[in-house]
């Protein structure tokens, strides 16, 4: 048992483990297990005007006999709670004790979601409230009663309030207008008004961006002596001029901006962002052009070692020619090959490595590594992500994302990165077309699908990874495939690739659907990032309703990528959610929406719900409040003075301790 929580009255080992289970170890932790929510107990509505999509405090009286009634074993206690503006009956269920507690003419304060059952306004469970004020609600811990972890909260605020001194320096709280730490953790718990409420939040989401972006931004080197690269502009443009199709005004002036930052004393770190089929890789081969002729190395690190093929596949057409000698590094390249590679990076005759995190394994040494690119960053690890730069001194950072996020989130996902928008897509490239399919049309669907292929075209069928579990991934996948194969498209050639195959056995699946010999690709979500098949015109999703927006936005991104029309079904019922995402092709307007609807952490692809906690969190701050802490962040890791160098060295400290605590590590 934590020696810290012994202090705890009534609690025992079995609670201490619930607590341990849920990251509660010390007093401090107990302390800032924040509420999920508050309820205003003085904020109450007039019956008429609950809502169905909020919880509301009412208060009336009863009017009407208690009714108990029982089901088999289920009881169910009604009541009609009526004031000035109307009524509505509140229901509970297995509680045959309230029958005798209510009664007609009592005056009840509830709290609850109104709905309408049978053309009935109800209130089902609603909590009965005594008092007045504003009410904390946590999260449920089993193991633990909710009037215990209330008081062992109350007191572990005390005490840190009490002993535990402010993380942010006096003169930031007051350029800030920030009340004090020990205030905010006091208002946090038991909060006096709404606006010593606000005040708290302000405090606490100021203290967590603030440590967050200034760990982040210190973890890349920002100083003078990077790696200056003097670009050879005339090479580039003429490189450029060369491209087979014509760049975007926005290529250019992304370009522009990465050519500006690799000639400047700091060195480069730019997020490069833009929606499927706007051309990143291609801005970012401009800047691996750029550094090996001016006499760098760099590297390109990719999530999937599918992925980092394709790269060093267009890598030897566009710029091997060019006299930029590459080579590919995963955990498949071995023996001899792989000495050689190790050897033509240590010696400089090697000017690109392309690879997975291969590339940052112990023995992987470069010459002269001047530029470094990472292609879908959110899927590293944040040391991952700075480990690659720590082999070079003070490389320029090149970072890619195809998954579109607003500005707000970029901030607090990538710190002390300028950032890019590619904003643009090359002309001629047409929307794919987007319907959802209910069950009943199927048969449509499946000879739509033979009537493409029949054309010459070929279709993906990707299945949902309902559970974080290969086991699932793999058997659904397995089913459909089973099934097309056999009955609804037997005769074509139809493959299956998923997350349990080996990486040689999924490459080699992957590349006969590249090369056209399978007409048919029935995957998981393997497929959702960097499987570039021009010929694929046809993108089934089944049981779309599983997946977030911007996960279906990247899959229907694997199609349109050719001259032929495309189209991507949705395999689901109608719905208001996937309707709006039918009617546009704008990969921003749908992090937006995705952002709204299922959090920061689903939206960067993070399967941990730790991530998804901090990161909801870090987002529910506002926009207005992440601007002005990236600011005060940017200027913190310029200042030299000694508070400066505390405030960050602290806010390092207090990163690492939550990267264990989430798993962001």
């Amino acid at each position: 048992m934590a020696s810290e929580l012994t202090v705890l009255k009534n609690l025992g080992e079995r609670r201490a483990q619930a607590l341990g289970d849920a990251g509660l170890y010390t007093m401090s932790d107990l302390a800032r297990f924040f509420p999920r929510a508050y309820r205003d107990l003085d904020d109450i509505r007039p019956v008429s005007e609950t809502c169905f999509d909020r919880n509301d405090v009412i208060e009336g009286r009863i009017s009407g006999k208690i009714e108990r009634v029982f089901f088999g074993k289920m009881c169910i206690v009604r009541a009609k709670i009526s004031d000035a503006s109307g009524s509505i009956v509140a229901v509970w269920y297995n509680q045959p004790w309230l029958a005798q507690q209510l009664h007609e003419g009592q005056t009840l304060k509830l709290y609850g979601r109104a709905e309408y059952r049978r053309g009935v306004k109800q209130m089902l469970s609603p909590q009965i409230c005594r008092g007045h004020g504003i009410e904390p609600l946590y999260k449920k811990i089993a193991g633990v009663p909710e009037n215990m972890l209330r008081t062992w909260i109350a007191a572990a605020a005390q005490r840190e309030a009490a002993e535990v001194p402010e993380v942010l320096p006096e003169s930031l709280r007051q350029k800030h207008n920030l009340c004090t730490y020990s205030e905010a953790i006091l208002q946090a718990h038991a909060p006096e008004s709404r606006e010593k409420l606000a005040a708290a939040k302000r405090y606490l989401a100021f203290e967590q961006l603030i440590i967050y972006q200034l760990a982040l931004g210190s973890m890349r080197t920002r100083g003078e002596g990077g790696a200056v690269i003097d670009v050879d502009k005339p090479a580039l443009k003429q490189y450029i001029d060369e491209w087979a199709f014509k760049p975007t005004g926005a290529q250019l002036r992304v370009i522009g901006a990465i050519v500006a930052d690799m000639a400047a004393p700091a060195p480069m770190a730019r997020l490069v962002q833009g929606d499927v089929g706007c051309g990143k890789t291609a801005v970012a081969f401009a800047a691996i052009f750029a550094a090996a002729r001016a006499g760098w190395q760099a590297a390109l690190m990719a999530p999937t070692e599918v992925l980092a093929r394709q790269h060093y596949e267009n890598a030897l057409n566009e710029l091997e020619p060019r006299g930029i000698h590459c080579a590919l590094l995963t955990g498949s390249v071995t023996g001899t090959r792989r000495r050689e590679v190790l050897a033509g990076l240590a010696d400089g005759s090697i000017q690109l490595a392309i690879g997975t995190h291969a590339l940052i394994s112990d023995g992987v040494e470069y010459a002269k590594l001047g530029l470094v690119v990472t292609d879908e960053q959110h899927r590293f690890g944040v040391r991952q992500r700075t480990k690659l730069s720590e082999k070079g001194q003070s490389p320029n950072t090149l970072v890619m994302s195809a998954t579109p996020i607003p500005r707000t989130l970029a901030l607090v996902i990538y710190g002390d990165l300028d950032v890019s928008v590619i904003d643009e897509l090359p002309p001629g490239r047409t929307p794919v077309r987007t319907h959802i399919v209910p069950e009943h049309k199927l048969d449509g669907l499946y000879g739509f699908v033979r009537a493409r292929v029949a054309e010459g075209r070929q279709a993906y069928f990707v299945c949902p990874l309902v559970e974080d579990s290969e086991e699932t991934d793999a058997t659904s996948a397995e089913q459909l495939y089973e099934e097309l194969n056999t009955r609804r498209l037997r005769g074509l050639k139809i493959e299956l690739v998923h997350g349990r195959m080996r990486p040689a056995e999924k490459d080699a699946v992957l590349e006969r659907f590249r090369s056209g010999e399978t007409q048919v690709l029935v995957s998981t979500t393997v497929i959702e990032v960097g499987v570039n098949v021009p010929n694929a015109s046809v993108m089934v999703i089944v049981n779309a309703e599983r997946f977030g927006l911007s996960q279906l936005h990247q899959l229907r991104g694997r199609v349109g990528r050719g001259q032929y029309e495309s189209y991507c079904f949705l395999l689901a019922e109608k719905c208001e959610r996937l309707d709006g995402f039918c009617r546009t092709n704008d990969g921003f307007e749908i992090a937006r929406q995705d952002l709204a609807q299922r959090g920061a952490g689903e939206l960067m692809g993070a399967r941990q719900s730790g991530m998804d906690e901090l990161m909801n969190g870090l987002m529910s701050a506002g926009p207005e409040l992440i601007e002005e802490t990236h600011e005060e962040a940017r200027q913190l890791l310029r200042d030299t003075s000694p508070e400066a160098q505390r405030m960050v060295l602290e806010a390092r400290r207090l990163f690492e301790k939550d990267a264990v605590k989430y798993g962001v590590n």
